[in-house]
C-alpha cells in the first residue's frame, strides 16, 4: 500500500474497535481502520436506526447496531464520535460494560467538558485518554466520509494526570497508522488553541453569513449570485453540522469568549486605521496575515491549490 495511504498493518493494533456515531469522522474512522488494519474486528454504533441501516449498507464495519452497550462488550477500544453534548448520556450508557483495560477516547474539539462529562462513568480499570482529530469536511453522515481524512492532519490526545502510558502510546499508534500526526498536551491548552484556530473562526462565519441574509439592502438573491471568494469561503464554514457547533460554543464558552474579547479589540484597531485612513497600518497588518497563510501552506495542512484543494478523491 502506498504512504499516502497511511501505515497498513502486518498485525492490527485493537483486537475489537468500537467506533459510536457513523458521522463525518465515526465513518471516516471505520474506513481507515479496515483500509489500515487497525483492528481485527470493526464495530459501529449510532442510536438512530437509520444510520445504522446505512453504515451497514455501506459495509462500515463487521457488526452494526444501535445497542451501545452491546456494542463495546468486548472491546479494547471505543471512540465516541457523536456531538459534544451527547458524551454524557453515551459514556452513562456504555460504562457498565467496558472491559477492564478498554481504551475510551473521542473526537470532539473540546476536551475540558469532555473530560467532566465522561470520567464520572468510567469504571475501574479502563483508560480514558481524550483525543481531537483536527480534520473534517463541512458534510456530515455516513456517506461524507472517507479513508485519508486524516492524513497528515494533527490528532491532539489530552490524557488526565495520571494516565497510563501504555494506553497513551497504543492510542498515539493508532492515530499515526490512521495517517495523522500525534501532539499531547493538556485538554487546558488544548480548549484556547481551538478557540482561536477552530471556533472562533466558525462563530464569525455563522456571523457574516447571517448579517448577509439579514441585510435589507441587498437581497438573498443577490448575496447567492454576487458571491466572490471570500464569502463563498465563509459558506463552506457555515455550512457545518449545527448540532455539533452549538455543542462546541455551549461547552467551550470560557476560552471562546476569551478570544472573542481580543477579536472585538482588533477589529476595533482596524476599524479606526479605516476610518482615519492609516493606509500603512493597513498594509502592515494584511502582510502579517498573508505570511501566516504561507505558513500554513508550507506546513502541509493545506495547498495553494485553486478551491484550497479541498476536491477529494478516495475510491472505496
Amino acid at each position: 500500500m502506498p504512504d499516502t495511504w497511511g501505515q497498513k498493518l502486518a498485525e492490527p493494533l485493537f483486537e475489537r474497535l468500537t467506533v459510536i456515531g457513523c458521522g463525518l469522522i465515526g465513518s471516516s474512522l471505520l474506513r481507515v481502520a479496515r483500509r489500515n488494519n487497525l483492528a481485527r474486528t470493526l464495530v459501529a454504533a449510532d442510536i438512530s436506526p437509520a444510520i445504522c441501516e446505512r453504515a451497514t449498507e455501506l459495509t462500515l464495519a463487521d457488526q452494526t447496531t444501535c445497542d451501545l452497550a452491546g456494542a463495546v462488550a468486548g472491546s479494547d477500544l471505543v471512540i465516541l464520535c457523536v456531538p459534544v453534548g451527547a458524551n454524557e448520556s453515551v459514556a452513562e450508557s456504555i460504562g457498565p460494560a467496558l472491559r477492564i483495560g478498554a481504551i475510551v477516547s473521542d473526537v470532539g474539539s473540546v476536551k475540558g467538558a469532555v473530560m467532566a462529562a465522561l470520567s464520572p462513568h468510567m469504571p475501574a480499570g479502563a483508560h480514558l485518554i481524550p483525543a481531537h482529530p483536527v480534520a473534517g469536511t463541512e458534510h456530515s453522515g455516513p456517506d461524507a466520509g472517507f479513508a485519508t481524512l486524516f492524513l497528515n492532519r494533527w490528532c491532539i490526545l489530552t490524557p488526565p494526570p495520571g494516565a497510563d502510558e501504555t494506553a497513551i502510546k497504543k492510542l498515539s499508534d493508532f492515530w499515526t497508522a490512521a495517517g495523522s500526526n500525534v501532539e499531547v498536551m493538556t485538554s487546558e491548552h488544548h480548549d484556547l488553541v481551538l478557540a482561536i484556530t477552530s471556533h472562533v473562526p466558525h462563530l464569525i462565519a455563522y456571523n457574516i453569513v447571517g448579517t448577509a441574509a439579514d441585510l435589507e439592502l441587498v437581497t438573498q438573491s443577490e448575496v447567492i449570485k454576487f458571491s466572490a471568494g471570500g464569502f463563498r469561503d465563509f459558506t463552506r464554514i457555515a455550512a457545518s453540522d449545527p448540532t455539533m457547533w452549538r455543542d462546541v460554543f455551549l461547552n467551550n464558552k470560557e476560552a471562546v469568549l476569551e478570544i472573542l474579547g481580543r477579536f472585538t479589540e482588533d477589529l476595533s484597531a482596524l476599524q479606526r486605521m479605516i476610518r482615519w485612513g492609516d493606509g500603512d497600518g493597513l498594509f502592515n497588518l494584511f502582510t502579517r496575515t498573508r505570511n501566516i497563510r504561507r505558513s500554513i501552506i508550507e506546513s502541509g495542512q493545506e495547498t495553494a491549490a485553486p478551491d484550497f484543494g479541498r476536491h477529494q478523491s478516495d475510491p472505496q
